[in-house]
């Protein structure tokens, strides 16, 4: 029998994390195609500056929304909607049917809401003081 031991190790190295990928990755093979493949989506302003932007992925048929930004100077324009959007029409071009994303009781619920987003779950006290809503959307 083999002896192990346990530790945080905070500074990690890449390939030791890519360890734990690699090992998830091909667990899972016989049951789903590991077909990820990262979506970054940039709103520029006019000087080239990074006004906010969507970082996320596609896997297993799903659009995953990571981050989602804009500037307070670019919100209410519109372009946050157009941004989405311009996402989901991604994710469906890669064969996706649904999108999921989660959200602070402090940030966009409702802004989901009218893009046709559903909350399906919610963890109180997280972060402390306040809700995470987990969202999803049939494409």
């Amino acid at each position: 029998m083999s002896e192990y031991t346990l530790g945080i190790e905070e500074n990690a190295s890449p390939e030791d994390a890519k360890t734990i990928v690699d090992g998830l990755n091909a667990y899972n093979s016989p049951y789903v195609q590991n077909d990820s493949r990262d979506l970054r989506i940039f709103l520029r302003g006019s000087d080239g500056r990074v006004a906010g932007g969507l970082l996320g992925n596609t896997v297993f048929g799903w659009l995953h929304v990571a981050m989602f930004w804009l500037e307070d100077e670019a919100r209410r324009q519109g372009l946050g909607s157009q941004l989405l959007a311009m996402a989901e029409e991604e994710a469906r071009s890669r064969g996706c049917k649904y999108a999921f994303l989660n959200t602070f009781s402090f940030q966009a619920r409702p802004f989901y809401e009218k893009l046709g987003y559903e909350c399906f779950a919610t963890q109180a006290d997280f972060p402390v003081g306040y809700e995470s809503y987990s969202m999803r959307k049939a494409l």
